[in-house]
């Protein structure tokens, strides 16, 4: 797990060494930076595999005709490395994953992709051929940016590493504060930087010549599905869960679990500890907010497994004091609140452990969200009579406005706002911020104006257009879910929160493996009525306590509704004032000042309005005012 950033083209050494000097929290073992006129490699290493100097990075090849960066892990690498050496050409001298890739890419070029697992974001450059692939896994858990200017190719891992190239521009793009709106982030392949894209998952470009190609996904989620006995499908997703879990386990550095107390993250940590000969370090954090807290499931969790828990109980002062530290490292606004005890979790981790295993993923190969049982509702009420659909409306606006995580008022106005567009719309909707009538009247008429898409929606229409005509609409919106929210929310919070505190995070559920199965099983297997992750709870019955298994979904948030009322009011008033909407003029102040007093009333619920807006206005202030 690391920081690439580099240069095809123009640029120099200074240029590389500010660069790679923005991404020190990804890699603080080592930083590294290779320059030639024309060609510039830059790293920051934390150290997985092969802890000795000799894996550092760029790494070349032993005639140094390739040399690559490298931000991930191979799961596989042992296998391939056995592969490589059997074919009696290589001398490796390391027992790195990062020398077995580029070695991979000597031999088979751009066929390694089809047997390489892992969570990867390299760039590899090609003395001999002059030319230059960029690469990033399949799912996407690693983040890849990149600028052309001319002829020139600037990347790296975060925006803030790209900034410092004189050829890259901080210039806003008025479709991703669009977009950003909606989403509650800017979503892939856009970002806030009118010049700086991000590669999607799946694929690989070329840069040669000056030019960049980007070229068909090497893979893509596909809907393929298989008839299979449940029984059958339960062994089969033992055996890959179990092996995902296992591979990922490969360290030289301590490796611990993020035990939430829900299912997914027990699963994880039931798999771990079957696969360890000694107690897992486990870590959860609680708050004192009781509708925010998770850790006496964490606990019994633990217990039953036989782990080596830890856990810390955090305040409110605790999330309060963190705010400023978490947005200014931000390069790109995202208004995911849940980032911040993310973060405080990486934290506590880190003090012992340098990779942690999570339970991302799980929610959307497995639909386990509960807007896929508000589709069960959504179904009913779409044919009820409009008079019904005002009367909701009427009715939702009487109930008492609370302050508790996903509270009735608040779940009741979500789903009515999921109808104000079209079906392929709706959860995205109940998951993001401002609807497309409330940005019309939030947006300046000049952003308005130069706003393609006038909805922010349109990425979901694009995506959905990949499929074959007759994929189902359940497989429709669990593509969506891929795209969208777990790539560019669920990952990025993730990557984001674990890195700037140099710790690696690792996704079983995200094996390519197990995404393709899941995704050969039939709707029935994965809900069961209104519950969600049928298959899974039925793999985990006997393994894990069954309170676990059958308690509801609780998210990962922070009292955020309450703090915007109390602690949080100075700095909502002070970033949402006049005066600091005016030093951009994107936004409408007086539709600012109603969702602030609304709220602070208790007429209604806005705390997700208020901090989207918020979280965009304090990085305006850090990277671009």
């Amino acid at each position: 797990m690391c920081g690439i950033a580099g240069f095809i083209g123009r640029g120099n050494e200074d240029d590389l060494l500010r660069m790679i000097r923005q991404l020190r929290h990804r890699g603080p073992d080592f930083q590294g930076g290779w320059w030639q006129p024309g060609v510039g490699l830059g790293h920051a290493r934390l150290s997985i595999i092969d802890l000795s100097d000799a894996a550092n990075q760029p790494f070349f090849t032993a005639d140094q005709t390739i040399g690559m960066v490298f931000n991930g892990e191979i799961y596989n690498f042992q296998e391939l490395r056995n592969d490589l050496l059997k074919l009696n050409k290589y001398t490796l001298r390391t027992t790195s994953d990062t020398e077995v890739l580029v070695y991979m890419y000597e031999e088979y070029g751009e066929a390694m992709f089809d047997r390489i697992n892992g969570m990867f974001a390299f760039v590899i450059h090609d003395f001999k051929r002059k030319r230059t692939l960029i690469a990033r896994d399949r799912m996407g858990k690693k983040p890849l940016y990149y600028s052309v200017a001319g002829d020139t190719l600037v990347y790296g891992s975060e925006p803030k590493a790209l900034l410092q190239h004189p050829l890259v521009s901080n210039e806003i793009s008025p479709d991703a504060i669009n977009a950003y709106l909606t989403f509650e982030y800017v979503p892939t392949p856009y970002s806030i930087f009118r010049d700086i894209h991000k590669l999607e998952p799946g694929q690989y470009m070329i840069f040669e010549e000056g030019r960049i190609t980007k070229h068909q996904p090497y893979w893509n989620v596909t809907f393929n599905h298989q008839p299979i006995s449940f029984e059958s499908a339960i062994d089969r997703f033992d055996a890959l869960l179990n092996d995902a879990t296992a591979i990922r386990m490969i360290a030289d550095v301590p490796l611990g679990i993020f035990l939430s107390g829900g299912l997914d993250s027990s699963a994880v940590a039931y798999y771990a500890q079957k696969n360890s000969a000694v107690p897992i370090k486990t870590f959860s954090i609680g708050f004192q907010e009781k509708s925010y807290d998770e850790a006496g499931y964490a606990r019994t969790v633990a217990k039953h497994l036989g782990t080596d828990h830890h856990e810390k109980t955090l305040t409110a002062q605790d999330s309060l004091d963190l705010l400023p530290n978490i947005t200014d490292k931000l390069d790109e606004p995202f208004a995911d609140a849940s980032i911040i005890p993310t973060y405080l979790l990486s934290q506590f981790t880190r003090e012992q452990v340098t990779v942690s295993l999570g339970g991302d993923g799980s929610d959307e190969l497995l639909a386990g969200y509960p807007t896929f049982t508000s589709d069960y509702a959504r179904g009913v009420y779409s044919k009820m009579p409009r008079f019904v659909h005002a009367l909701a409306g009427h009715a939702a606006d009487l109930l008492p406005v609370k302050d508790d995580n996903i509270s009735l008022d608040f779940k009741v106005k979500q789903f009515l706002k999921g109808f104000q567009e079209k079906p392929a719309y709706t959860h995205t909707l109940w998951l993001g911020s401002f609807s497309p009538s409330q940005k019309r009247q939030l947006l300046s008429s000049s952003v308005l104006s130069q706003v393609t898409d006038k909805t922010g929606l349109g990425l979901i229409d694009k995506h959905l257009a990949q499929l074959p005509a007759n994929t189902d609409s359940f497989d429709q919106t669990s593509y969506i879910y891929y795209q969208t929210y777990l790539l560019d929310d669920i990952l990025t919070k993730v990557d984001r929160a674990s890195m700037y505190n140099s710790l690696e995070v690792r996704a079983p559920f995200l094996d390519y493996r197990i995404v393709d199965f899941a995704n050969s099983l039939p709707e029935s297997y994965k809900r069961k009525g209104l519950s969600g992750k049928y298959i899974l709870k039925s793999l985990m019955r006997g393994k894990i306590p069954d309170d676990i298994i059958d308690r509801p979904k609780k998210g990962f948030g922070i009292p955020l509704s309450q703090w915007l009322r109390n602690e949080l009011r100075p700095l909502c008033d002070d970033l949402l004032s006049e005066a600091s909407l005016k030093q951009h003029g994107l936004f409408n102040y007086d539709y600012v000042a109603k969702i602030k007093n609304e709220h602070y009333a208790g007429k209604q619920n806005n705390r997700k309005l208020l901090w989207t807006l918020m979280v965009f206005q304090q990085w305006y202030r850090h990277y671009v005012a």
